[in-house]
């Protein structure tokens, strides 16, 4: 897992996270086409910054259950993935709190198997983060091995990154 942020990695520990703590989590495997559409808009949402303290950037991949501690300490969540609705490949869409878990019911790739869970548990453990949001594209290719996107969540991921960029906006104002 990366922490992509104005810290560095190793002194997170000793640095406080003002609040509102948000995280934004980018998901998603790279080797598994329009899967890694979650990475690559967070590598946009990040060159978009400088972001404020009270925000971490942290490249999720495919980690599941152990971004459980990083969900459970923020206060406000930004995920970006690849996510099946049903829609046509390459639309962008976002969706927030109940509406999230019903689009990880139609996982696009193990990891979003293992989101589902650590959202569960978050909830579980009383420390879900509110609001909880998502912004993702609709994928065409996820079932292939390769590095690259199709056609249509290319073309759609400089309106995804947009997207995403506006709600962190949102999300960081106290």
């Amino acid at each position: 897992m990366t922490v992509t942020e104005n810290v560095a990695t190793d002194a997170l520990d000793e640095v406080a996270w003002p609040s509102p703590r948000v995280l934004v989590l980018g998901l998603g495997n790279p080797l598994l086409g329009d899967d890694g559409a979650g990475l690559r808009m967070l590598e946009g949402v990040q060159a978009a910054g400088p972001w404020p303290a009270n925000v971490r950037l942290v490249d999720g991949g495919t980690w599941g259950m152990s971004l459980l501690p990083d969900i459970i300490d923020a206060e406000r969540l930004l995920v970006l993935d690849a996510v099946r609705t049903g829609r046509e490949p390459g639309e962008v869409v976002r969706g927030e709190d109940d509406a999230v878990p019903r689009w990880y019911s139609r996982p696009v790739s193990p990891h979003q198997v293992d989101l589902r869970e650590v959202l569960w548990a978050a909830e579980l453990l009383e420390a879900m983060p509110s609001p909880l949001v998502v912004v993702g594209i609709e994928p065409d290719s996820t079932d292939d091995l390769y590095v690259g996107l199709t056609p249509a969540v290319e073309a759609a991921l400089e309106k995804a990154v947009a997207e995403g960029v506006r709600v962190l906006r949102e999300l960081a104002r106290d």
